[in-house]
């Protein structure tokens, strides 16, 4: 692999810039001309706006300063890896669980953006702890039949609130949720990838059509201003809900990074620091000024994948279209009237995918379940989850995701060291992972 040279600002022009051949690598420090690479950037901007859209719908956040925030650290982000690493920061699913509980228990949304907030800075600390460390203690910590089990549980412990949303207007979820399923599977390259997106826009027009959208926000909303930005409240003792998410959000970088360096033939091992302190930061700035927590897109890497066009100036492309879009509160108060029903649709799909990345990372890790402890530790934290465990002890509050997550790294560590004391489990054993 070679190593990554950051320009900030700089990009070489790639051949004429206005061609491309099939399968031709356009690399992070290379452009295309400026109108080619804004398309692109557009694109990108299309991929991550199904899914980062939807966070601040679920979760009562505006969309229009989730929106703003995602930019702001997206650009934080290139900056902080020095333009070297491709990525677009979008919404973190893994905030939306803490966040309807707290909002359940009527604390607000300046209380969960103070958990957002403080979940940032933490991530922001591993980054800096990762940059001068190293990141195989993540690894010791997180193998992956526990990192597996901790992403799972964000998906399956959402299912009551699907079935909520799915109620409130059974046959329009029901049209969203085909449409997603079709599109999927009927059209190929970047419309199948927008099944989300597209699902969710058929969806709303069935709504509209049954009369089941209420549009009278649009119309006082204005065409150009500033999104709602509020102050974080705090509140220490719904910290216990939402630090959990820093784990998943350390899994979804390393992925990112890993995911990276694979598709570009780059060694980003350097970044792996940078990238956990470039999107702790982001989260924290979010948290801060009223947006959803953020992290890096899966779905975005499926664009590079697709376009073969690695350059981080389209992703500067893709933060400025963002940024435009969330200066328009007309745009944000359409967005807000997607109704229950399309949300019910779309997150049956949703949230169940979330789970089920966390059933791949076992597969493609090849997690071994004859092995009692590692079936043992994982059927009891999907049963947390899905069954919706929550207790609170003097005042502080711990739902499935907070009480699977300290179960199973508790568990998985104490059982292994216990296991390996009395001699049931080896040493060397590579089954344990």
């Amino acid at each position: 692999m070679s190593e990554p040279k950051g320009n900030i600002f700089q990009w070489k022009p790639h051949g004429d810039g206005k061609t491309l051949a099939p399968g031709e690598v356009v690399e992070p420090d290379e452009r295309l001309t400026w109108t080619r690479t804004a398309g692109i950037g557009a694109q990108h901007v299309i991929a991550m706006f199904g899914a980062t859209f939807l966070v601040p719908i679920l979760t009562g956040f505006d969309p229009s300063t989730t929106l703003f925030f995602t930019a702001m650290s997206t650009a934080l982000f290139l900056l902080i890896n020095r333009n070297v690493l491709p990525s677009y920061l979008g919404s973190s699913f893994g905030f939306i669980a803490p966040i309807t509980a707290v909002t359940t228990a009527h604390k607000g949304i300046a209380v969960a953006s103070f958990g957002i907030m403080v979940t940032g800075i933490l991530l922001a600390l591993i980054g800096i702890a990762v940059h001068y460390a190293g990141a195989k203690w993540i690894d010791i910590i997180m193998p992956p039949v526990v990192n597996g089990a901790i992403v799972a549980i964000i998906g399956f412990n959402l299912a009551p609130s699907v079935w909520n949303n799915f109620q409130a207007a059974p046959d329009t979820a029901i049209v969203t949720l085909l449409a997603v399923l079709l599109i999927a599977v009927l059209f190929k390259g970047l419309l199948g990838r927008l099944n989300i997106l597209l699902g969710v826009i058929v969806g709303y027009a069935y709504a509209c059509f049954r009369g089941q959208v209420d549009f009278s926000a649009i119309s006082s909303a204005a065409w150009v201003g500033l999104p709602k930005f509020h102050m974080p409240q705090a509140d220490f003792t719904i910290l216990p809900m939402f630090l959990p998410v820093v784990l998943v959000l350390v899994a979804e970088n390393v992925g990112h990074v890993k995911s990276v360096a694979q598709m570009t033939g780059r060694d980003y091992d350097d970044q792996m620091g940078t990238a956990l302190l470039a999107d702790g930061l982001g989260t924290t700035l979010a948290g801060f000024g009223g947006g959803s927590g953020t992290t890096t897109y899966g779905e975005n890497i499926g664009v590079m994948a697709a376009t073969k066009v690695y350059s981080t100036a389209a992703y500067w492309c893709a933060a400025a279209f963002a940024l435009i879009l969330s200066l328009c509160p007309k745009f944000g108060a359409v967005i807000n009237t997607i109704p229950a029903g399309v949300l019910g649709g779309v997150t049956t799909l949703l949230y169940g995918m979330i789970g089920m990345i966390g059933i791949r990372i076992w597969v493609e890790n090849k997690v071994n379940f004859d092995k009692p402890l590692n079936i043992m530790v994982a059927a009891i934290t999907m049963i947390i989850a899905i069954g919706q465990f929550a207790f609170t002890v003097n005042g502080i509050s711990f739902n499935g995701i907070a009480i699977g997550t300290i179960v199973i790294l508790v568990a998985y560590h104490g059982l292994k060291a216990v296991g390996k004391m009395t001699g049931t489990i080896e040493k060397d054993d590579p089954d344990i992972l």
